[in-house]
């Protein structure tokens, strides 16, 4: 059917991401003044209170909409896919990556649902190497460690290694909540609380899960393309 359509109307995929994508993401809540009880709600603790200002960490964040359904009008969701949140120390790589980058993809104990998410990038519909991305089976091609998962004790060893074997530079990035804070699964017996416990982290991108877009987004901000003024926070 692809190849048909393809031949018929020419190929058809989405733009890389912009500043509005608007029915192309769930939407993620953003800090706004309302009353106490919608932080009180929150089963993760995304959400907090002070002032009457509700401030949202997203890496906390599993969108289950409770805040939505205990107050529908107070609490604000952006429609966009600036999602990614970069480290203090971390910068995009040198113009030699512009154009072309490696990923390697762990699973680190991930539900399924981010993994679900990443898979679509490289459908016909994102055809993500179009934009000169690509997904190695070899740490040692990777200039990028994309994590998923809270990193489970099972997992952890294989991860070190993974990153031990890439070639410097490498850029470290975690995807999902749980990636990044452990959320909802840890910190606990059997996982921590995210990768940021075992490796540098360099490029975050929330959500549970966040969308096909908001990934893309997070590597194309690390070759220096991302089309966003600034970064999520």
């Amino acid at each position: 059917m692809w190849t048909t359509n393809g031949l018929r109307r020419g190929l058809l995929a989405v733009r890389p991401p912009a500043e509005d994508a608007a029915g192309a993401t769930p939407g993620r809540p953003v800090s706004t003044r309302g009353p106490r009880e919608i932080a009180a709600v929150c089963p993760t603790g995304a959400l907090t209170a002070e002032g009457g200002r509700i401030d949202v960490e997203l890496g906390r964040c599993v969108h289950c909409l409770a805040c939505l359904r205990r107050e529908p009008e107070a609490m604000d969701f952006a429609q966009d896919c600036a999602w990614t949140e970069w480290a203090q120390r971390s910068a995009p790589a040198p113009r030699s990556f512009r154009r072309s980058l490696h990923v390697r993809v762990v699973d680190a104990g991930d539900g399924g649902q981010t993994l679900q998410e990443l898979r679509q990038l490289t459908g016909p519909y994102y055809a993500v190497h179009r934009l000169g991305i690509f997904f190695t089976p070899t740490p040692r091609d990777a200039d990028v460690l994309l994590v998923v998962g809270p990193v489970t004790a099972g997992t952890r060893r294989a991860l070190l290694a993974t990153y031990e074997a890439m070639p410097d530079p490498k850029w470290v990035m975690a995807v999902g909540s749980a990636a990044a804070t452990g959320v909802p699964y840890g910190p606990g017996l059997a996982t921590g609380a995210g990768v940021q416990e075992h490796l540098p982290v360099d490029v975050v991108v929330p959500g549970d899960p966040p969308p096909p877009l908001a990934i893309l987004d997070g590597l194309l901000a690390i070759m220096g393309r991302s089309a966003r003024k600034e970064v999520a926070r």
